[in-house]
């Protein structure tokens, strides 16, 4: 499968905008700009990684925007775009990516299909750039402001981006133009003589420049949010402790001096996990859906319980927007197996990582988990329908 990674520019210091702050780190809809669009290539299935590219004097606000999403560690951008580009794309040559997504931190409305588009078309082109054709009437002026002639529009496109490529093939192009000034990628893989082609943009997929691109994107923001609804879920479950060699948690098995007791795989977290689906939705709890008393669920992957609650919730038109579990025990320590009990739930109710918050705590060695008697799991769930 090929590996792709999303380079996301953010270095600029926005002049056109004007205010302070990099508008790429404005608030939009309660969100900075820019978390909006890490968030978008996070969640979408066929990127494997993110690199932001920011500002050295950014540190502090790349943090906080991008609170909660996965990324690579943010590499400095240079005095120009072109220059970012390529810092960027040095920075990950060493992963030897398959293909490459470089998109404008200021653009945060990029669709899932958008992206899909573009890296369907590297297939057949050594990159591919989204565009909408040019709609309006052109004029050329002369230095005084009058109109000197009617400039064709046939073939004119507006260039948006992600620009995707072969990674090798656009790294090889940018340090062979190094210092020469191109203003987007494609403008880069063209002087070098690379195919790219174009696939369909959207009108949605502005640049925020000014502060009437703002209010647009707001508005439009705010729009898609009305008629949503949410639903919170909490779900607890506790097992006790007996003799075995492993405990099931988080779809893992992790190796104790002893095991959890339960008429399934006593797993304690997936139990919790799935309560709360099923209370966000008001369908019963676990016990409803696959009873003790059934023998075919003997010993069964914890799994299966979590996977069917996720699908009601797709059959009933909901999402999982994001999970948060935390583990009560005192042993064993949660600490070392957390990513891959994260990454396991996540793979199990087809959400991204950063939607999925695993945590452990102790009771200070009081009551039943304090004498490492069982392990208890509490989670919430929050659920998006609409």
């Amino acid at each position: 499968m090929p590996r792709t990674i999303a380079i996301i520019v953010g270095a600029g210091r926005g002049h056109r905008f004007g205010g302070g702050v990099p508008k790429q780190y404005l608030d939009l809809c309660g969100r900075p700009v820019l978390g909006h669009t890490l968030r978008a290539f996070a969640e979408h299935r066929r990127v494997d990684a993110i690199l932001p590219v920011i500002h050295p004097d950014d540190a502090e606000l790349f943090r906080t925007a991008a609170l909660g999403i996965e990324t690579l560690a943010p590499v400095f951008g240079g005095a120009q775009r072109q220059d970012s580009v390529l810092n960027g794309l040095r920075a990950i040559a060493g992963m030897a990516p398959d293909y490459v997504l470089v998109h404008d931190a200021a653009r945060p409305r990029v669709a899932a299909d958008l992206i899909d588009r573009v890296l369907d078309a590297l297939a057949n082109a050594d990159g591919a750039v989204p565009a909408l054709p040019v709609t309006d009437t052109l004029k050329r002026t002369d230095a005084a402001g009058r109109i000197a002639d009617t400039v064709s529009r046939d073939g004119l496109w507006r260039a948006q981006t992600p620009q995707g490529f072969r990674f090798r093939s656009l790294l090889d192009a940018h340090e062979a133009v190094a210092g020469r000034a191109l203003t987007d990628d494609a403008a880069v893989a063209e002087a070098w003589g690379l195919m790219v082609g174009v696939v369909p943009g959207s009108e949605e997929n502005i640049k925020i420049t000014t502060a009437e691109d703002m209010a647009r994107m707001t508005e439009t923001i705010a729009g898609a949010r009305q008629g949503m609804t949410f639903r919170i879920g909490n779900g607890y479950d506790v097992h006790r402790l007996g003799p075995g060699s492993g405990i099931h948690l988080g779809g893992i098995l992790i190796p104790f001096d002893g095991a959890l007791i339960g008429h399934s795989d006593a797993d304690v977290a997936l139990h919790a996990i799935t309560d709360a689906v099923l209370g966000a939705i008001a369908d019963g709890d676990i016990g409803s859906h696959f009873p003790p008393s059934d023998p075919r669920w003997r010993g069964a992957a914890s799994e299966v319980f979590l996977r069917h609650a996720a699908e009601l919730v797709e059959k009933q038109g909901g999402g999982i927007e994001n999970i948060d579990l935390t583990v009560i025990s005192e042993a064993p320590k949660i600490g070392p197996y957390r990513h891959d009990m994260r990454v396991k739930i996540a793979e199990i109710v087809g959400l991204e990582l950063s939607r999925v918050s695993v945590k452990a705590t102790t009771t200070e060695q009081l009551g039943f988990t304090g004498r490492g008697e069982g392990i208890a799991a509490q989670a919430s769930v929050l659920i998006r329908f609409g």
